[in-house]
């Protein structure tokens, strides 16, 4: 849905202006504000700060008013209690040995997916259609639309054919994709033929786009979840989540300064990035496919 979202921004942009864009940004905002005085509170916070009555309130509205909630309001419970009983977890906590694996992997993918050039490439698609010589509003629809199956692909593939090797498979489509954008603007800098270099940008892109939505996009977010003890998902998931953004900050920020640094050389260095994505998934990263939590966490935080 995040996608799809996205990809209607994308298009609809290429069809007004960016002021007019912002205007239109406003109706999901208010839609949002409305939603949230139907939403009840979670159910879990509820029952962790001791509100028991709301809570069952809260989960019935949730499951339905015929729904029989009682095994699934105890499950919480005792979620709860057993949460309550484990000791707190600080940052600086995260950097003992037991959880060093499972800290490495996730803030490791969050590090390979955003400094793999995501944001440079999705946020400035338009720019790089146009210096390639691509016709701008084309390449956009189609790089918006590409996203939507990709990713509803990627979400089928998760739990059939594993973390791994949607990992690999999306890492190496990445670096493909940077290969190529590179060879593009080498070719465009050097004044080789514009046909060519501009059908080159969008086999580029679209590769990269592509293959990005079947697993770097969602896997990671996936794996977060599964890999770190319940006293620590807080915590870890936070310093995670810190350094997504951090990552998606940064490459959004150096994108026109590496490119006004070389063209051909942004997408290298990209290159490289998704390169290392690819040892380190193949190093470090286990498959969680098919194990439970208590298994996973088992393994990686002992």
């Amino acid at each position: 849905m995040i996608v799809t979202g996205i990809s209607v921004t994308f298009i609809v942009g290429t069809l007004v202006s960016w002021r007019t864009l912002a205007a239109i940004g406003i109706l999901p905002c208010f839609l949002l504000l409305v939603g949230l005085f139907i939403v009840p509170e979670s159910p879990r916070w509820l029952a962790k700060v001791g509100r028991k009555k709301e809570f069952e309130f809260a989960l019935r509205r949730l499951r339905g008013k015929d729904a029989d909630i009682s095994e699934e309001a105890a499950e919480i419970q005792e979620y709860i209690e057993t949460l309550q009983d484990l000791p707190r977890v600080r940052v600086l906590d995260l950097l003992e040995r037991r959880y060093l694996l499972s800290v490495t992997v996730g803030v490791g993918l969050m590090v390979f997916q955003q400094f793999g050039g995501i944001n440079g490439i999705n946020f400035y698609a338009t720019n790089i259609f146009k210096s390639a010589g691509f016709p701008s509003n084309i390449g956009t629809i189609i790089f918006a639309c590409i996203q939507i199956p990709f990713t509803f692909l990627g979400a089928i593939l998760t739990d059939r054919v594993g973390r791994r090797p949607l990992l690999f498979f999306s890492a190496s489509g990445m670096l493909i994709g940077c290969i190529l954008l590179a060879t593009c603007f080498y070719m465009k800098v050097h004044d080789s033929s514009s046909g060519f270099v501009a059908i080159l940008a969008l086999t580029g892109i679209l590769t990269y786009i592509g293959t990005y939505s079947v697993g770097m996009g969602g896997v990671p977010w996936v794996m977060m979840s599964e890999i770190f003890p319940i006293n620590v998902k807080g915590t870890a998931g936070s310093l995670v989540t810190l350094v997504n953004w951090f990552g998606s900050w940064a490459v959004s920020f150096t994108f026109n300064f590496l490119m006004s640094w070389s063209s051909y050389g942004t997408f290298v260095l990209y290159s490289v990035f998704n390169a290392l994505a690819i040892l380190f998934v193949a190093k470090i990263v286990p498959e969680t496919k098919g194990r439970t939590l208590e298994e996973i966490q088992a393994s990686m935080n002992t």
